[in-house]
């Protein structure tokens, strides 16, 4: 069975589930777990795969047992690991791929991203992100998307003007110092951070370079709500238990006490100019 299919046979699933326990429309089940009802609407059409978390609060509204909690966590599991193989993906563009994480950041109410030595890509100016994807292609040997991708990379970043959201910044100094692109490109991008810094609901912390570290973190991630996007060089990976979850926010939290925000976050950006 396609992935595609399987995704839609947990839909119809999740909602026979619902409707066994007595809750005849999605309103009612969405009123009783605490979410808005496109949410329970999203997931029982398919459109949106839920996480583990998801999947606990669903079946503990509805009252099923724990057998069929863990069956439909593996199954869970396992459609993300088939849907997110990264060079899978790749293989279709990287403009689809900006596309599916549009999505997901369009549908979280909290965004958080680390990255210690790329800017991350919710802030990218077109010219930094072209330059990320000729590089990712040359990688992969993946489809050469880069223009398509770009204008993708930037209708994503729409979310940080939506004042409903909270949105996380954390991204290392490395990141602003190593060159992605000509001095004129990284100029733009350090500008850019800057523009960003004064949005009432955007975070904007800096790691500077000669900081001791609280904790350590092997690669960039972003946290949106209870789920964990995690990009690696050949693949990526989603995280949804609480367990790991809870690691990922414990890491976020440690780097916070030792980046500089406000005018210290600006003085680094300026030095960095």
């Amino acid at each position: 069975m396609s992935i595609d299919k399987r995704q839609l046979a947990l839909a119809d699933t999740l909602r026979n589930i619902r409707e066994r326990a007595g809750y005849r429309t999605g309103k009612d089940f969405a009123e009783r777990i605490g979410w808005q009802a496109s949410k329970v609407s999203r997931v029982e059409n398919g459109r949106t795969l839920p996480s583990d978390a998801d999947i606990a609060a669903w079946t503990t509204a509805a009252g099923v047992d724990d057998d069929t909690l863990i069956a439909l966590r593996d199954e869970v599991r396992e459609l993300r690991l088939e849907r997110d193989r990264w060079k899978a993906r790749l293989r279709r563009g990287h403009a689809e791929v900006q596309r599916d994480t549009a999505e997901a950041e369009r549908v979280a109410t909290t965004i958080t991203m680390v990255e210690l030595l790329l800017v991350p890509g919710l802030v990218q100016t077109p010219d930094y992100a072209r330059r990320v994807f000729e590089l990712a292609a040359e990688m992969h040997g993946g489809r050469r998307d880069a223009d398509d991708a770009v204008r993708e990379r930037i209708r994503r970043q729409d979310v940080l003007y939506d004042p409903a959201k909270r949105v996380e910044l954390l991204i290392g100094e490395a990141a602003l110092r190593h060159p992605v692109g000509s001095p004129a490109t990284m100029r733009a991008q350090r500008d850019r951070i800057a523009n960003l810094a004064g949005l009432a609901h955007v975070r904007l912390g800096i790691v500077p370079v000669d900081v001791e570290l609280p904790t350590i973190t092997l690669h960039g991630y972003t946290i949106l709500d209870d789920l964990v996007q995690i990009e690696i060089n050949h693949t990526d990976v989603v995280v949804t238990t609480a367990e790991d979850v809870g690691l990922y926010r414990r890491i976020t939290t440690d780097l916070w006490s030792v980046a500089a925000e406000g005018d210290e976050a600006r003085a680094i950006l300026s030095r960095a100019m």
